[in-house]
């Protein structure tokens, strides 16, 4: 039974489902932070029977300010990186952490939707993500998606999913 091709199959729902499941056999808290998604992923897990028992809180920081004050995302790091970058994406999963003695898995998106806001070097559609286990350095992927704002988001949200379902198999 090959795992990527049943994990590719796999509707938001359905990957929502399987991270309640696992997290709530596994005993996980999660913690999501949440920028050009607006709380989709939270979303996606409290429509699911159970997810209380395994979400403890979800941040839309969709502003600089709010990365800032909410997740301790560092003024240099925004300087330097700007919002959309590995570093930010992994500051925002170290931050959620620090604000909740509750969890212990976070994960962070943040991304350019479009249809504006696009550069040479950072087109509409870039989405960087991170996963972190409390205690450990963060994974970060980063995606390039095609299509209209809607159709970024819903794919920023499916590989949301999917990454924090392979980090709880």
């Amino acid at each position: 039974r090959g795992a990527m091709s049943d994990d590719a199959n796999m509707t938001a729902n359905d990957l929502a489902k399987a991270i309640i499941k696992l997290a709530t056999d596994k005993r996980v808290m999660l913690v999501l932070a949440e920028s050009c998604t607006g709380g989709m992923i939270a979303a996606a897990l409290t429509d699911i029977a159970g997810s209380s028992a395994v979400l403890d809180r979800g941040l839309v920081t969709y502003s600089n300010q709010a990365k800032q004050d909410l997740l301790g995302v560092s003024d240099e790091i925004l300087a330097s990186h700007g919002a959309v970058a590995a570093e930010t994406a992994i500051a925002m999963t170290t931050g959620a952490l620090l604000k909740t003695p509750l969890a212990t898995l976070a994960a962070s998106v943040t991304g350019i939707a479009g249809p504006g806001g696009g550069s040479e070097g950072k087109p509409v559609g870039l989405v960087h993500f991170a996963c972190q286990w409390r205690g450990k350095p963060a994974i970060h992927d980063h995606h390039i998606f095609t299509g209209d704002r809607d159709s970024v988001r819903k794919k920023s949200l499916h590989k949301s999913l999917t990454m924090i379902y392979n980090e709880l198999k």
